[in-house]
């Protein structure tokens, strides 16, 4: 994994030295302090980082976890080490949940305030949001785990709203959660909102989401028959016809198993939630 410089966009062009000469007030002399303060404070965020990347390539997982407790050691902002403690040694879902709690609010301090006012829409694509925004999925994930699902979806949706371009995928996770709560309403305008999506995990969706509006009716059926058409793996597997496997793919083509099966371990619950749509697949299966 190569590492990036250790420069943060938002130190650049700053100069803490006052004009040769000058006479400086108090207030003069705290923005002074605040400045280098701060600056202290981002060299030693960007030494824990690279702690981090350290921790994420060895294959010793009690080194990672000393590498992650000895970034906090050096930067308590920051919110990958917490990330990682909370996969790798976080000893029941609880500590989890507080470990990645932790982590959004190392992020958003190392963030600042301003940067939720200025880069909505572009997180991910800035450098230094991607810890915070590692650090929220988490948390999302863990609460959605651990039976907090409305707090889960709150997170899921604030962070579609931060990074629209849906670099990390939480559109499809979110729009299962949707489609498991019988949130049909919010589920419609997230298959909308991204409508140019062509993926199984959109077009089967949106198969359940016209069977729960309408029934068997002819929308619905046309609906699922694309479905069907564009990856004939997933009902089968939807169905326990096939068995799922143990892991799921590292990587996944359009039309494929793989992609079936990735769609499926997220998607189960939702069909399964809504009332006959499982017997509806079955009897349209073969047609």
């Amino acid at each position: 994994m190569q590492k990036p410089k250790n420069r943060s966009r938002r130190q650049t062009g700053t100069d803490p030295s006052p004009p040769e000469g000058s006479a400086l007030d108090l207030r003069s002399i705290e923005a002074l302090v605040a400045m280098l303060g701060g600056a202290q404070q981002n060299d030693a965020a960007d030494t824990a980082q690279g702690i981090m990347y350290d921790a994420w390539e060895t294959g010793d997982q009690r080194r990672r976890i000393a590498l992650a407790k000895k970034a906090l050691k050096t930067s308590p902002l920051c919110a990958d080490a917490y990330v990682l403690l909370a996969r790798e040694a976080a000893r029941n879902p609880d500590e989890a949940i507080g470990l990645y709690r932790q982590g959004v609010e190392a992020g958003e301090k190392m963030l600042g305030k301003a940067s939720f006012r200025e880069d909505v829409g572009q997180f991910w694509g800035i450098l230094e949001t991607r810890p915070y925004m590692r650090a929220r999925h988490g948390l999302a994930q863990a609460l959605w785990d651990n039976s907090h699902r409305d707090e889960a979806v709150t997170h899921f949706q604030a962070m579609l709203d931060l990074n629209p371009n849906d670099n990390q995928g939480i559109r499809y996770v979110l729009l299962d959660c949707l489609l498991t709560l019988g949130r049909d309403h919010e589920a419609a305008e997230l298959i909308e909102r991204y409508s140019e999506d062509g993926s199984a995990a959109w077009i089967w969706s949106r198969a359940l989401l016209e069977f729960r509006r309408n029934g068997d009716a002819a929308k619905s059926r046309a609906a699922l028959s694309q479905a069907m058409s564009d990856n004939e793996h997933v009902a089968p597997l939807l169905l326990g016809d096939r068995t799922m496997p143990r892991r799921l793919p590292a990587y996944v083509s359009w039309g494929g198993k793989d992609e079936a099966v990735a769609y499926v371990h997220g998607a189960a619950a939702g069909w399964a939630a809504a009332d006959g749509a499982l017997a509806w697949l079955r009897a349209h299966k073969g047609r």
